[in-house]
């Protein structure tokens, strides 16, 4: 009989397979970006303690191009390693000087009274938002992959005006480019989540990282805005 069945199905072994592959690099994918939080979160802390997230904030030029070429460095070599071992390891180095950078605004959010509420509130706001575009790209027939080549356009020009609100210094500009990152990152993850999904992505190392960066960006972002609306100095 199981010859027969088999027979009659041919394409049942590559079938299985295929979804073996598609479930083991979700399962990977998800377990190798909880283990990211750890470096990101060891990292926040030592830009705290140190006094980095201070020299940052007297030199924010200085500490956009340490950011750029740290994180597209890292990001470069995550890429070029992606198939061996070194690749997880530099994945970890690169989600810990995330962290470091991210204590900058980490920093400027505990200086509020509620400043630890904020950051928990920004953490379960980010837990939500990949909970809901995890369900939609898990469960809709949609295809959003046509969306990525607007998206990353998007991703430049945000680069382009947080940079070029270094020297501008306007405040409708944060709140703009913080809003709109939220949004686009949101889309992003969607977008990241349903390729890994419909096994459009084989690498869980590169899925970990695209997803990484997605939730990184909608969690800094928010916190922003909630530190804009919602600090307390008293």
């Amino acid at each position: 009989m199981n010859d027969l069945r088999q027979t009659s199905m041919p394409g049942s072994g590559h079938i299985a397979s295929s979804q073996a592959t598609q479930n083991r690099v979700l399962r990977n994918t998800y377990w190798l970006l909880a283990l990211s939080l750890v470096p990101t979160v060891l990292g926040a802390m030592v830009g705290l303690t140190t006094g980095i997230n201070a020299v940052m904030s007297a030199s924010p030029g200085m500490s956009v191009v340490v950011f750029l070429v740290g994180a597209f460095g890292l990001m470069f070599l995550v890429e070029r390693n992606k198939n061996n071992s070194l690749g997880v390891a530099l994945l970890l180095a690169f989600t810990f000087f995330m962290g470091l950078m991210l204590s900058r605004l980490v920093g400027h959010i505990l200086g509020f009274s509620n400043g630890a509420q904020l950051i928990m509130l920004a953490f379960g706001g980010t837990a939500v938002v990949f909970g809901a575009m995890a369900s939609v790209a898990s469960t809709t027939k949609r295809d959003f992959s046509h969306w990525q080549k607007f998206l990353f356009i998007g991703v430049i020009l945000l680069i382009v005006a947080s940079v070029a609100n270094i020297f501008l210094q306007i405040p409708a500009l944060v709140l703009t480019v913080s809003v709109l990152a939220i949004g686009i990152f949101s889309a992003f993850l969607l977008v990241d989540l349903q390729r890994i999904i419909r096994g459009g992505e084989t690498n869980y190392i590169s899925a970990t990282l695209a997803v990484y960066l997605d939730l990184y960006n909608i969690f800094a972002n928010l916190l922003m805005l909630l530190g804009i609306f919602g600090g307390d100095r008293e």
